[in-house]
């Protein structure tokens, strides 16, 4: 026997240790020892294993005599030895109050609540138990001996396979497609697959849509700046549902469609719907970190994070640049901060595009204005396109010229 316990009584550590005579040991089983309730447990717990039959079985027939709100008491202390708590949770048939304290004392080993969620018969002791995930995916032996009962009602089915898959299942799944991609070369699209949201989970994609998302993944991590991204633009990173995400997908590629007609290839629609079923975290990555293919269809995205993360792809050129200061679909303010870069608003082409882009937000078009030659300006005058504010200045200026 161990000589650990609370109690410093050198009488208790006697028995514990073995060294007490079997009179005093036989004593402490009956619990005729004048110590605390739970120091006694412990003693208890600790005798069942005595060298002598007769104390061990002493040390049995007490404890089992312990009454329910004594073992209560017990089972809801966070000072209750290890030892106790492990007795408690292996024994069968104690009351189902004990057995939820058991389940929500913080001090209960791990191997104390799996052995608990074997043993119980009470299905709302294994919803307690499903409850506390964190314990879960520390000690995945919990998860299943909560799926090996079948006292488990379907809440406490349902919360155990969701943790596994979410943080077993899928994360080894995500894993050894990542080594694989590495064994081919793709180390940028395994950082991605690494670390994404949107693979392997209920609801998501599967772990072959993301081969075909690794094909379009050209950025590594280290060549990725996210300074731009403020902190108080988190929020808008909180994920939609799966009926938003794929309402948006429909959109994309119904603009997909309008520009190429009947001819869009098939495999290009297919791309289109996996990435805008990706969580919108995973979207902003990829932005960052995608090929020209992902860039033109995540530039697409409602999400102004999402497609500001395509202007801030280190591999964007500025023949996409210019595409996408004449978009009508793009967000706001991707036209402006195309106009608020230097290099990009020293190319006429570009900034001739945003001025007649109705989507460029007003102060910016107008501060680009007085760059326009006088041909464009009063074309720009004419266009009725663009707002009255935009066709009255652009005049306004041409005339100037003239005179």
């Amino acid at each position: 026997m161990s000589a650990n316990t609370t109690s410093n009584n050198p009488v208790v550590q006697a028995v514990l240790s073995g060294s007490a005579p079997q009179p005093a040991r036989m004593a402490a089983a009956r619990g005729m020892l004048p110590v605390p309730q739970d120091v006694l447990l412990e003693l208890l717990v600790a005798l069942r294993a005595d060298s002598d039959e007769s104390v061990a079985r002493a040390a049995e027939e007490t404890l089992g005599s312990q009454d329910a709100v004594t073992l209560l008491g017990v089972a809801s202390a966070q000072e209750t030895a290890p030892a106790v708590l492990s007795y408690l949770a292996s024994r069968p048939g104690l009351a189902r109050e004990v057995q939820e304290s058991l389940a929500l004392n913080a001090s209960t080993p791990d191997e104390a609540v799996a052995a608990l969620a074997r043993v119980t018969a009470e299905g709302p002791v294994l919803e307690l138990v499903s409850l506390n995930q964190q314990r879960l995916i520390r000690a995945p032996a919990i998860i299943d001996a909560v799926l090996a009962n079948p006292a488990r009602t379907s809440e406490a089915d349902r919360r155990v396979r969701e943790t596994r898959r979410e943080f077993f299942e899928k994360e080894r799944g995500a894993r050894q497609v990542a080594e694989e991609m590495r064994a081919r070369g793709l180390g940028a699209a395994a950082e991605f697959v690494e670390s994404a949201e949107s693979f392997g989970a209920e609801g998501g994609l599967s772990l072959d849509d993301a081969w075909l998302i690794a094909q379009h993944i050209e950025v590594s991590d280290v060549d990725v700046d996210d300074s731009w991204l403020l902190s108080e633009r988190y929020e808008e990173l909180l994920d939609e549902t799966f009926e938003q995400r794929q309402a948006a997908a429909e959109r994309v590629v119904a603009e997909a469609l309008g520009e190429g007609g009947a001819t869009a290839a098939p495999e290009r629609v297919a791309l289109i719907r996996r990435i805008m079923l990706m969580k919108v975290k995973d979207r902003m990555k990829l932005g960052m970190k995608g090929d020209r293919e992902a860039r033109s269809i995540l530039i697409r995205d409602s999400n102004r994070v999402v497609a500001t993360a395509v202007i801030n792809n280190p591999r964007i050129t500025d023949q996409e640049v210019e595409a996408i200061s004449a978009m009508r679909t793009v967000a706001d303010e991707v036209l402006r901060l195309i106009a608020m870069n230097r290099n990009w608003a020293r190319q006429y082409p570009i900034i001739h595009n945003l001025a007649r882009n109705p989507r460029t937000p007003l102060p910016t078009a107008m501060s680009i204005l007085p760059r326009l030659h006088t041909k464009e300006l009063k074309a720009l005058g004419q266009n009725r396109n663009v707002s009255d504010n935009i066709r009255r200045q652009a005049l306004r200026l041409a005339t100037a010229r003239g005179q």
